[in-house]
């Protein structure tokens, strides 16, 4: 007896039914295989390839109608479109074009189209005057105008300190506690320094994922519109066709993954002859194992003359040594260096029993005031798996993990940032860079492997001087990990037990010895464990991801 399944799509990455009745005629039809795509993209995907076969049937036949086939800018499938793309003008798939430009606002959410938005931006501009832009910095009325239609006005710590210092052309490293607007650090010297006359690229931003390149991108199109810079972004999952057309039509400003970047290096679609400024954001992951490789191949290629910045929220001792091969002379402002999580942060340390882990994790999603909140996983599998556990108790959850298609990925952050899901069960790849306004809760279901990344996961809440939480469990298994980032960070936080459940936890005794306790809800408590006096001065060894 067959039964209902609900599958995940390939392209959008939303559940579908698979009934009973569909798995009887998918059997009858031959197929073997579960299906990967929902209804609504398996008949889009089709139509792009009937009106593609359609169009190469026309032109054999000579009809002339300006039809072009084209790739989608956003999920990368065929389509085709009523004008002839550009790098200027992207064109889109119907479905990506629905959900990007017609999105409509509802009485129930905050949603705004695009065109509203940009209505907004400007008309903040036009009440703001410029002069009281940034007014300790020297900038150009262009840049003063988008930084003003930003809603900003005065310069962060970070800001005032590194601008001036990239405006001269010395080189910098940046290190300040996320949230701190280090995007705008960097984003504002380099349109300032770029010419708009002169055709090429000029600058290149290399950034750990794609969904952080997304976000500089939007940031950096803002500044360099004003000025007529073109941006052009540079990342996988999606076809490289798009980007070869962009980088032709003499993109000034390039935004990319290194992987991607190094791609179209190799091909010769990408040339960095007359690149003078070059940025590394995030640069403890960028220069770690994962990246170093492709990072140092990218910059083989760079000139040896050419302007350099990195910046990270957190900046290992190893991280300078590394990036003092590259740099020349560089100026090191830190801001707030000894603080790993800004103070706006609450932080609940739990230990729990690992079979309670999910049942608290209702327990705080139950409790929520309506903010998002983001729920940090170890694997890709179990976040997947996560996800689903909620979704199918009716949660409105979405999973980000890599083995998402770019447009999935795309969607999933759309969502997230428009409240239509406001659970995010997500890996690491959420960790770094992203700013989500509303997120009032981060919730570190897995614990992560080092304090470098504790730190970048609970700096997405609490931003910009914002209140936020930040929510740990710490199993058994954890504590000695537990251990090891309690001694990066440096810091003392107080561990209590998970109310209600079977709590395991290990502490030390004023003697040294380990002492394991258990306790069942319904007897008497057991006393909380005391914390350990963790020494600031301990070096720990860089773990490999």
């Amino acid at each position: 007896m067959l039964s209902d399944l609900m599958l995940i799509c390939r392209d959008c990455g939303k559940e579908f039914s698979f009934t009973a009745s569909q798995q009887a005629d998918h059997v009858q039809r031959g197929f073997t295989n579960q299906p990967t795509r929902c209804q609504d993209c398996w008949f889009n995907r089709r139509a792009s390839r009937t009106a593609a076969k359609t169009i190469t049937r026309n032109i054999a036949h000579g009809d002339q109608r300006q039809i072009y086939p084209a790739v989608c800018a956003i999920c990368g499938i065929d389509t085709t479109l009523p004008f002839k793309p550009s790098h200027d003008r992207p064109g889109y798939c119907l479905n990506c074009f629905r959900s990007r430009f017609q999105r409509t606002q509802s009485a129930d959410t905050d949603k705004v189209i695009p065109e509203t938005k940009k209505s907004i931006e400007e008309s903040i501009a036009n009440t703001l005057d410029a002069t009281d832009v940034f007014p300790s910095l020297t900038l150009q009325d262009t840049t003063r105008r988008a930084i003003a239609g930003m809603g900003i006005t005065t310069p962060t710590p970070i800001q005032e300190e590194t601008i001036p210092v990239l405006l001269s052309g010395r080189d910098v490293i940046g290190q300040a506690r996320t949230g701190s607007g280090k995007t705008l650090s960097f984003a504002i010297p380099l349109v300032e320094r770029c010419d708009p006359s002169i055709r090429g690229v000029q600058a290149l931003i290399l950034v750990p994922t794609r969904e952080l390149a997304i976000q500089v991108a939007s940031v950096t199109e803002l500044l360099a519109a004003q000025r007529r810079l073109k941006v052009t972004l540079l990342y996988g999952g999606r076809s490289l066709e798009p980007e070869r057309r962009a980088l032709a039509g003499n993109a000034q400003v390039v935004i990319g993954t290194p992987g991607r970047t190094l791609d179209h290096l190799r091909q010769g679609n990408l040339s960095m002859r007359g690149l003078h400024m070059f940025v590394l954001d995030e640069a403890d992951e960028m220069l770690d194992q994962g990246f170093a490789h492709d990072v140092e191949a990218i910059l083989s290629k760079a000139p040896p003359r050419r302007q350099m910045a990195l910046f990270s929220a957190t900046m290992p001792d190893w991280v300078v040594k590394t990036a003092g091969q590259q740099l020349h002379n560089p100026k090191t402002v830190q801001i707030d260096a000894k603080i790993n999580a800004p103070p706006e942060i609450k932080h609940v340390i739990y230990d729990i029993d690992k079979s309670d882990k999910f049942g608290a994790l209702r327990t705080l999603l139950n409790q929520r005031d309506g903010g998002s909140i983001l729920v940090f996983g170890r694997t890709k599998h179990g976040v997947k798996k996560l996800a689903t556990q909620l979704i199918d108790l009716g949660y409105p959850a979405a999973a980000l993990q890599g083995n998402l298609s770019q447009g999935a990925r795309e969607r999933v952050m759309q969502g997230f940032r428009s409240s239509e899901f406001p659970i995010l069960v997500a890996t690491n790849v959420a960790a770094r860079g992203l700013d989500v306004e509303g997120i009032e809760q981060v919730i570190n279901y897995d614990l992560p492997d080092s304090g470098q990344l504790f730190t970048h996961r609970v700096g997405r809440t609490g931003r910009m001087g914002r209140h936020g939480e930040a929510i740990t469990f710490i199993t058994q298994d954890d504590v000695s990990k537990w251990r090891e980032i309690a001694r990066t960070l440096g810091s003392m936080f107080t561990r209590q037990p998970w109310p209600g459940g079977k709590q395991t936890y290990t502490f030390q005794t004023e003697g040294g010895a380990q002492t394991s306790r258990q306790s069942r809800s319904g007897k008497p408590s057991t006393p909380a464990p005391r914390m350990n006096r963790f020494s600031r001065n301990t070096r720990v060894q860089h773990n490999n991801r």
